[in-house]
């Protein structure tokens, strides 16, 4: 019974912990099927640029309109799109690959976007920004959040058809569709999106730690695309929720132990999961 008190005592006493709670719920589930989706196109490291990338944008925003959520959402949306467009037009003027231009333009935006929170002056606490904080999640934000996560609800639910196409056999889509490159173009948008969203409550460069970690723990227990999401989300759903309670009691930033609570179930998975995990893999056979 006091292990139960202590699970559920603070979203009970305190406004600020339910907001967080139920604004990194809806995240979770919101970011869950970007997640696998990036795992299947081999973009997991796309997420991680585009992270890093939303940083100058949001920098501005505060600069022009403080902590605004509006103008925080707008100009890391911006600065997120405008980092994947920029690095798609080096690939295809040069023959880089679309990577090493993300590794390339990612930390000059994060560098850049430091620079801009410190000309700024000193009213925003850089590693709220950075890592996340509970009291963050303001109605507001949580609003926003909400409606994050019908959008992409919705878009995704239109999108998925040919996006599960153009993952699994691009060629046959483009033989019969021409709607590959806009479903692309729109699974992107969204995950910049909710990587926009999710940067106040969970951090600038925590947030991608939501959208993968669960995302790729779930390749271990499944090889059902539904299932993995669904996996997936209930993964990241546990990660906020006990990584808010370590957050609580240990006076830590929330998006750190939120990702710290991903990562241990990513462990667990490795370790128990039917699918290719390491106690379930058969022994070796030894040769005569």
């Amino acid at each position: 019974m006091i292990i139960a008190s202590q699970l559920w005592q603070p979203f009970q006493e305190f406004v600020f912990m339910r907001r967080a709670l139920f604004g990194g719920l809806v995240l979770a589930c919101s970011t869950a099927p970007l997640g696998v989706f990036l795992i299947l196109r081999r973009m997991s490291l796309i997420g991680d640029a585009v992270a890093h990338g939303i940083l100058p944008g949001a920098a501005l925003g505060f600069w022009f309109a403080g902590l605004s959520l509006p103008a925080l959402t707008f100009g890391g949306l911006g600065a997120g799109l405008g980092m994947a467009g920029l690095a798609a037009w080096i690939t295809r003027r040069t023959g880089l690959r679309e990577d090493a231009s993300l590794a390339a333009i990612y930390p000059i935006s994060l560098a850049s976007g430091i620079l801009i929170l410190g000309i700024a002056g000193k009213r925003l606490d850089l590693l709220h920004l950075l890592f996340g904080s509970a009291l963050a999640v303001d109605s507001q934000t949580l609003t926003g959040m909400l409606w994050v996560t019908g959008f992409s609800t919705l878009l995704m639910g239109a999108i998925y058809r040919p996006l599960l196409l153009d993952t699994l056999d691009p060629l046959f889509l483009r033989s019969v569709s021409r709607l590959g490159p806009l479903a692309h173009g729109l699974f992107l948008t969204l995950v910049v999106l909710n990587l926009v969203i999710g940067f106040q409550a969970i951090g600038a460069l925590m947030v991608v730690g939501l959208m993968m970690l669960p995302a790729i723990a779930s390749r271990f227990w499944s090889r059902r695309l539904p299932v993995l999401i669904l996996i997936s989300a209930g993964i990241g759903c546990i990660s906020v929720w006990l990584g808010l309670l370590l957050s609580f009691h240990y006076s830590l930033p929330s998006g750190p132990a939120i990702v710290l609570m991903a990562g241990s179930m990513y462990l667990l998975s490795v370790i128990f999961g039917p699918v290719h995990g390491l106690l379930r893999r058969p022994p070796l056979l030894s040769s005569p």
